[in-house]
């Protein structure tokens, strides 16, 4: 039997663990990108996660037209395409919400965190290698939540039976990543990342960036230049 990459094993686990819990209204629909786009999400774990990285950048769960569409963190299809060239076919989830179809690659819309954040690493280093050379970038939580309207509903704002669960098996996720890669700090990109990086790596190096997030009225006022500054208070050299 092949040996399966260890980041893959712990996704495939996150993913299927993640896959026995059940979410009350006000979510009405559940996507896991992990699994109608595993082919893109475990391609980039291939390529691209190696151990030592000088830093990892954790985000909080995936946008509507980013990791949703093409299953990478922060996965812009432009980027995760054109940049990243993690293009590989995507499926259909189970159940499929009207108002936010999954398209895949061939989806139209741009996901604005996502264009920001691989837009900056595409400016600063040029080739995906060297930006990943240094860092690494994954998703504390793979799952979207979304209410009847086609709102988005971060995991933050379950309910805290529900909530605490989820938690559960993504900070055991989260922590079997880090030992794997024994990266030298630990990034949230916002306060939420930050605060689950802090409890499950409570002796690390644990800092946080502003999130790129469009509903960030501080992010819209120039986020790369910010995050550098963020970067540079935590001793990164960017």
């Amino acid at each position: 039997m092949a040996t399966i990459f260890p980041p893959v094993r712990i996704s495939r686990r996150l993913s299927r663990e993640l896959g026995k819990l059940e979410f009350k209204d006000p979510v009405t629909c559940v996507y896991d990108p992990l699994t109608y786009a595993r082919a893109s999400a475990e391609a980039y774990l291939e390529r691209f996660a190696k151990p030592g990285p000088e830093a990892l950048f954790l985000g909080m769960n995936p946008g509507p037209y980013g990791m949703v569409q093409t299953g990478v963190p922060f996965g812009e299809v432009a980027m995760a395409r054109d940049w990243l060239d993690l293009e590989r076919p995507v499926k259909r989830p189970k159940i499929e919400h009207p108002k936010r179809p999954i398209q895949g690659y061939a989806c139209t819309r741009s996901e604005v965190s996502g264009r920001r954040l691989w837009g900056w690493a595409e400016e600063r280093f040029g080739t995906p290698e060297k930006f990943f050379e240094r860092f690494f970038v994954w998703n504390y939580c793979p799952l979207a939540f979304m209410e009847e309207s086609g709102k988005n509903r971060t995991p933050d704002k379950l309910p805290r039976i529900e909530r605490e669960p989820l938690e559960a098996i993504c900070d055991e996720a989260l922590t079997a990543l880090i030992d794997w890669l024994q990266p030298k700090q630990l990034i949230g990109i916002g306060k939420f990342a930050e605060a689950r990086l802090a409890r499950v790596a409570p002796d690390a190096k644990v800092g946080w960036i502003l999130h790129p997030s469009p509903a960030s009225p501080k992010a819209n006022r120039g986020w790369a230049p910010q995050a550098e500054d963020d970067l540079k208070r935590l001793g990164v050299r960017v």
